[in-house]
């Protein structure tokens, strides 16, 4: 794929809706992938690529920014087969720069946020960013008692009994260590230990007569997470598993006022920390550190992807607060990414739930950072044009992680010969496939015939994000779906009437089907957000459907407005007044219960369900679902911080004063907005006033 500067940004705010909702949709899966299932199919700069993208159309067009925006998710739903647990504190993931200048630029927001001088000192620490899975040690009294994975950022997976064989984390401190205290870093595996791992498991293989099965991980980050994450703690202490610290979560007792003295006293209780951890007094400091650290790269002991740069002081970090997914107070500065040329043999097409056309390159094997690749994703048809490409070209890939790369450049481009032939059909169903306008995607249009789309659409139904039904997984569902068993959402909860049919069926015993029944059975009342997003509707992710049956109540609700919309501007005006929720989805919405047999469906799957009402987790105060105004200068805190206090209580922000106001901040130097703000009788405060109501807030 292109990098985020090689292609121009969207010039009309529908052009710019419908590639926000396709990034939204792939950077997802793709969180899905490498968090949880442990089989990435693109690359680290794949990936930075996409979250780039969608930040530059962001910040051109900001009234488009989609409550399921990259920018708010953290990692992906954890897995199944292990307990979840929530955590104390979120795990939150971090922003990427890619440049020196990215690195210049964060240091200045933080001046910004904290109202610093342009000149105020501002020191970092500076460590490698470690390519493992991230782990949250739960200590109390000195004691190991849970360790989980990030998972989401807000739910984890126990793996407490497989972090106890790691022999890197000790089961009790050293030192007088807080009642509770909360250690984060990454669970990681030498390079070296990886290579003897893959051998062992091949000979392994090779003893038993099974070679050609023998499980070959790909890279050390997949090893450690796939070994991390086992059922039996025993394999897991056979496998040659680390850990390094680098921060910490939940805490009873600060011991320390910054950073790098924090991670030193975590050292001093006996928890491994990187020896090229070190504190600079500027960001000159930090790039110095980043490029001995580069450096030193191909000799390290274990895979690194960038440099971590986070601000020393923790009064500062507590000030800086977060973003949804991110906090403001770090910043990950990334490695350019290797390259390796071959040649693309062929070029195939695979169709998605939603009927998208996605062009996979297939290469000729070549080793780039140590790993055969020998698939690629051309993403759409306006890529292949880009990249002018045709099987039996000679391409340069270019690859940052672990996984599948990037084609970045043609060596055989060829202007005389046009564009590779995009399908005009589906290859699944023979279908029109067809481009609507503004979208850059082509999509299969035989939704309720193409097989692909139907089986995709039961699976996405069926998954982590959606329902949640353990037991029914891809395989399944395809098995299920070739053998008549299941056509529709609905049908999935009439297999208990067919539980003879599956009984006997090919690993499916009398245990495992009751298993799978009572599974669905236990999701008769889902949550109704779950439900809605699980439908598949375009452009309606997780976070949007939060949100709309936040604002109505009920997925019921939520059906009658967007049918109430198709000829009711009214029922449209309510739709696009919730914040959020723009053109590309209310239309979306709208057209998808205008469709007379998806409303068939629709009231065939509430026949066997009862999704439960909407309940609010919002932190409670006096300004909970207010609209308010600051204007003036602030003199205690900045005006992000105070935005980002406002969002914290619940309520909305706006840049103007209208009737719809409820409550002005205003601090010295207030103009016209405080004069506006008298005129339609809005109740104003100051800044004081507004530290009151952060300070009683539940």
């Amino acid at each position: 794929m292109s990098t985020p500067l090689a292609d121009p940004l969207p010039e009309t705010d529908e052009e710019a809706a419908a590639e926000l909702a396709r990034l939204a949709g792939e950077i997802a899966h793709h969180n899905k992938l490498y968090h949880n299932e442990d089989a990435p199919e693109i690359s680290d700069a794949d990936y930075d690529a996409l979250v780039r993208r969608n930040n530059a159309i962001e910040a051109a067009f900001p009234s488009l920014i989609r409550t399921d925006s990259p920018n708010a998710q953290v990692g992906a739903a954890p897995a199944s087969h292990l307990a979840k647990v929530a955590h104390a504190r979120p795990m939150m993931s971090l922003d990427n720069g890619f440049a020196d200048e990215d690195a210049t630029e964060f240091v200045a927001r933080v001046r910004r946020f904290l109202n610093l001088a342009e000149d105020a000192p501002v020191a970092l620490t500076a460590e490698p960013k470690i390519d493992g899975l991230s782990c949250s040690l739960r200590y109390e009294r000195g004691k190991l008692v849970q360790a989980l994975t990030r998972g989401d950022g807000q739910v984890g997976e126990d793996v407490t009994a497989n972090v106890r064989t790691i022999g890197d984390i000790p089961q009790q401190l050293h030192g007088g260590a807080p009642d509770v205290f909360e250690v984060r870093g990454e669970v990681y595996m030498a390079k070296g230990d990886f290579t003897a791992l893959n051998a062992r498991l091949l000979t392994e293989a090779e003893a038993a007569g099974d070679a050609g099965k023998a499980r070959q991980f790909a890279n050390p980050r997949n090893a450690a997470a796939g070994s991390l994450r086992q059922k039996d703690a025993t394999v897991t202490a056979s496998r040659p598993l680390r850990f390094l610290a680098h921060g910490w979560g939940e805490v009873s007792a600060v011991p320390a006022a910054t950073q790098y003295d924090m991670i030193r006293t975590i050292a001093a209780w006996g928890i491994p920390v990187s020896d090229m951890f070190i504190r600079v007094e500027d960001v000159a400091g930090a790039l110095e550190q980043y490029r001995k650290i580069e450096a030193a790269r191909a000799d390290l002991p274990f895979d690194i992807d960038g440099v971590v740069y986070k601000v020393d002081r923790l009064d500062w970090q507590a000030r800086l607060g977060a973003v949804a997914k991110a906090p403001r107070w770090a910043l990950a500065h990334k490695f350019p990414a290797e390259r390796a040329q071959t040649t693309l043999e062929r070029i195939d097409i695979q169709v998605g739930r939603t009927g998208k056309l996605t062009p996979v390159a297939r290469l000729t094997p070549v080793t780039v950072g140590g790993v055969v690749v020998t698939n690629a994703t051309l993403h759409n048809e306006h890529e292949i044009a880009r990249l002018n490409v045709w099987p039996g070209d000679r391409v340069v890939l270019q690859r940052a992680g672990d996984v599948i790369p990037q084609i970045v450049e043609n060596l055989s481009r060829d202007e005389s010969r046009g564009a590779w032939p995009f399908p005009t059909l589906c290859p699944e169903c023979q279908s029109d496939a067809v481009r609507e306008e503004g979208e850059v995607d082509v999509r299969c249009t035989g939704g309720l015939i193409c097989p692909a789309q139907r089986v995709e659409r039961l699976r996405h139904f069926a998954s982590r994000g959606a329902l949640d039904i353990e037991g029914l997984g891809a395989t399944s569902i395809e098995s299920f779906f070739r053998d008549g068993l299941l056509h529709s959402p609905a049908d999935i909860f009439r297999l208990r009437g067919k539980r003879d049919d599956l009984i006997g069926r090919e690993r499916w015993a009398e245990t495992s089907v009751d298993n799978l029944l009572a599974a669905i059975e236990a999701k008769r009342s889902p949550d109704p957000a779950r439900f809605l997003f699980g439908l598949g509707i375009r452009h309606i992710g997780s976070v949007t459907a939060r949100d709309l049956v936040k604002a109505f109540g009920t997925v019921g609700q939520v059906a009658d407005v967007a049918i109430r919309a198709a000829t009711d501007d009214e029922a449209r005006a309510e739709l696009t007044a919730i914040d959020g929720i723009g053109p590309a989805v209310t239309e979306a919405l709208v057209d998808f219960f205008a469709e007379e047999h998806n409303r068939e469906a629709w009231a065939d799957l509430l026949s066997e369900v009862s999704p439960t009402a909407y309940v609010s987790t919002i932190r409670q105060s006096q300004v909970s679902g207010k609209t308010l105004v600051f204007t003036g200068s602030m003199e205690t805190l900045s005006r992000d911080e105070a935005k980002a206090q406002a969002e914290a209580l619940g309520a909305r922000v706006s840049g103007s004063v209208s009737a719809k106001t409820d409550l002005v901040i205003a601090g010295p130097g207030a103009g016209s907005k405080l004069k506006k703000a008298a005129e339609l009788g809005v109740s104003v405060i100051d800044e004081a006033g507004w530290a009151e109501i952060v300070a009683a807030a539940q």
